[in-house]
């Protein structure tokens, strides 16, 4: 039972309650609440509120949503679920992979559940955290999950709340963490009711999406506190190990204490009397270290960033692509940096943002494990003009090479759904708007983006079209076929290596030592004792190699691989080979 509603409404002169067919007047009480004293209301019960008249409109702390974003909340009876995983003592960041997946489009089916039913699939390409993109509510039946207008409440097509838990649990006990992807800095375009209630939003500069959220103006306390409980309720109540915060270059916040490291310090404290390790992970444009130097630091306390410096150096690497902002990542030497120093625009000149960008890692004292890395990821895929995975234009043995750098490279490697067997599906931007004007408006939006990497707009799929989405699901058949088994394959035996052998979750900077050869293509990566041997080039290549015999090797014509010879390892064309 529910012993009490509560709504923030501080500029409201009247508030009701709408309970089934009842409409009750609510009390103002202290800093702009307004509650029903003594109001018992059963789990299962539908309920909104009229705001000076209008509405109902859904609860801005609803937990569900079984008619859609602009229908009525229901009351949610959390401790309902019995909980199997008392024995689960949680991850730890550090040695772990990530694995990035949708749960609309992972399986056929599109639910929590069926994902639960692939989790063994996981287990064996050696995964240890499963994040997973937004599920908050949005309007529609299929998104990315980056237009959500209610936070609390888990998107109903998916299985909501009972089948998220369900889905945590099922993780849980197959020895796997949880990573939700959480976006605190813009409300989607429909069902965003939050302004009705309060000042969520500011008037001041807003971001790509729209109005930023208010984090420092007038009431921005309560906002900031709606965030905070947000953020509580899934490390808590829903029993999940980490979140993914969403490009939080875009949260516009003049406070002393930025809420990053309000929320790291809260977090901290949550992790503290739970007993297990929960982490905060940033998605950021700015390059900065500053996000993850601890508090005692006088930084913000995350436990790791993305870094999308990683990708475009293994992507131009392989694809030759320089247009955009891939062009400063021509050279070789772009990965060469990248790996032993973390950042390549670390105060260097980047010719997109035609400005200085970036800051140094002091990689003397930061891990590496605090910087997450993918050679693909919902965003590098899917914000390109058709969506196109890096199978679509690579051979296995590139492909190969790929995996070989990001899971077994210095950082935390993240997988992108089907990347390990070469999925040959696209993951394109797909939409389910109902307004049809909100559908042309996005497709639009989508076409003016790709005006600068040079991409036809005439071949941009349009995001309202069903096709669109079922075209982006994953086809688990493909798992049998030849070339697809054999990428499988690796990457399962790239998880074996680095669960057998240390040196390749080592998280000193200083133990990281390159090898390069701009001309011949080549570039080999010292992990300690071992030696990962990269031939980007569609030739062989005679490789000089430090002593030691072959671990592992992927060859793109199949062909085995010899030894090495007097100090020299011939690799041939697209191949990658790990010695030790």
């Amino acid at each position: 039972m529910t012993d009490g509603i509560r709504v923030w409404a501080p500029r409201a002169a009247h508030v009701e309650l709408r309970l089934g067919e009842d409409t009750l007047a609510m009390t103002r009480t202290e800093d702009g609440w307004w509650d029903r004293p003594g109001l018992v209301v059963e789990p299962g019960t539908d309920y909104g509120y009229l705001v000076d008249g209008e509405g109902p409109f859904p609860d801005p702390r609803s937990r569900r949503q079984p008619s859609g974003v602009h229908g009525l909340s229901r009351t949610v009876d959390a401790s309902a679920h019995q909980w199997a995983d008392a024995r689960w003592t949680g991850r730890q960041l550090a040695g772990s992979v990530i694995y990035e997946l949708h749960i609309g489009t992972f399986t056929a089916e599109g639910t929590f559940d069926a994902a639960a039913a692939r989790l063994d699939h996981l287990v064996s390409i050696g995964v240890d955290f499963v994040e997973i993109l937004p599920v908050n509510a949005f309007n529609g039946t299929h998104n990315w999950g980056y237009d959500g207008v209610l936070w609390y409440a888990v998107h109903e097509g998916y299985g909501g709340p009972a089948g998220y838990q369900r889905f945590v649990d099922a993780c849980h006990v197959a020895g796997l963490g949880v990573i939700q992807d959480v976006v605190y800095n813009h409300l989607g375009p429909s069902g965003n009711y939050l302004p009705k209630f309060g000042p969520y939003l500011t008037d001041g500069p807003g971001n790509t999406w729209g109005s930023s959220v208010n984090l420092d103006g007038p009431d921005s306390d309560t906002v900031r506190r709606y965030i905070l409980d947000n953020a509580l309720m899934w490390l808590g109540e829903y029993h999940v190990d980490g979140l993914r915060l969403d490009a939080v270059h875009a949260l516009v916040d003049s406070r002393a204490t930025h809420l990053l490291e309000e929320m790291a310090g809260e977090v901290a404290a949550l992790s503290a009397a739970v007993g297990r390790p929960l982490t905060l992970i940033a998605e950021s444009d700015l390059n900065d270290p500053t996000l993850v130097t601890p508090r005692e630091a006088n930084g913000f306390g995350l436990d790791a960033q993305w870094s999308d410096d990683f990708h475009h150096a293994v992507h131009v690497a392989l694809t030759g692509e320089t247009t955009g902002y891939y062009a400063d990542f021509e050279p070789l030497a772009a990965l060469e940096k990248v790996l032993t120093g973390g950042f390549f625009h670390d105060g260097t000149f980047s010719s997109f943002r035609e400005r200085i960008h970036g800051r140094r890692i002091d990689t003397d004292r930061m891990p590496t494990w605090r910087l997450v890395v993918a050679n693909q990821n919902h965003d590098q895929i899917g914000n390109r003009a058709i969506g196109d995975r890096l199978s679509a234009q690579l051979d296995a043995g590139q492909l190969a090479i790929a995996a070989a750098v990001t899971l077994l490279g210095p950082f935390t490697p993240m997988l992108f759904q089907g990347e390990e067997w070469g999925a040959s599906t696209p993951w394109q931007f797909f939409t389910s708007h109902p307004e049809p004007e909100l559908g042309k408006a996005t497709a639009e939006g989508r076409i003016a983006e790709f005006a600068r990497m040079g991409w036809d707009p005439d071949i941009v799929p349009d995001p309202q079209d069903p096709a669109t989405f079922q075209n982006s699901k994953l086809d688990w058949s493909e798992t049998d076929g030849s070339d697809h088994e054999r990428i499988l394959a690796f990457y399962r035996a790239l998880g074996v290596l680095r669960r057998e052998r240390p040196e390749f979750t080592d998280p000193r900077f200083g133990s990281i030592r390159v090898d390069v050869d701009e001309a011949d293509r080549w570039l080999v990566l010292h992990r300690g004792d071992s030696a990962v041997v990269l031939n980007f080039s569609s030739s062989e290549r005679s490789v000089p190699v430090p002593a030691g015999s072959v671990l592992l090797g992927f060859t793109a014509s199949g062909e085995n691989v010899s030894a090495p010879l007097n100090g020299r390892l011939s690799v041939p064309a697209h191949s990658v080979v790990v010695l030790g």
